[in-house]
């Protein structure tokens, strides 16, 4: 098994969970051991964590377990296979709270999706630690109406 850091649309409660997270075990509520700047970026705007550790905050978000089909599964909703898409990366993070009261503590290793500042074309907000939806997410399902 894989965990999987997620930060953004997949978080429970978010516009993607359904699409990619559903049916994942949630681990845990933790955040990153590292500092990473997170942003809203993009045409979509879309949540982006960059790959710069040192710059930013201990960004918080949500651990799952996957299994390598799920992955894959998600490598793709991520556009892992662009040169603009994600990069599936392992980081560092911390368990704050476990979906069962136990289990998981201290740190572990982790993929998350991340991008290169490069790979931005604007960027939209300020550093944050952690996402709320942004009202001008805009969801892949109307995204080629806005194009």
């Amino acid at each position: 098994m894989n965990q999987l850091f997620v930060f953004g649309t997949l978080k429970r409660g978010f516009p993607n969970y359904e699409l990619g997270m559903n049916g994942l075990r949630f681990v845990g509520c933790c955040r990153t051991c590292e500092v990473y700047p997170l942003v809203v970026a993009g045409e979509w705007f879309s949540p982006v964590l960059i790959f710069e550790a040192g710059l930013g905050s201990r960004v918080s978000g949500e651990l799952f377990e996957v299994d390598d089909a799920a992955l894959e599964r998600l490598d793709f909703f991520e556009h892992v296979h662009l040169p603009m898409g994600h990069n599936r990366l392992k980081i560092a993070v911390e368990m704050v709270t476990s979906a069962s009261g136990g289990g998981m503590e201290g740190v572990l290793d982790a993929w998350a999706y991340m991008k290169n500042r490069s790979q931005l074309q604007v960027i939209h907000s300020e550093l944050t630690d952690e996402y709320h939806h942004d009202t001008r997410y805009i969801l892949p399902a109307d995204r080629a109406s806005h194009q």
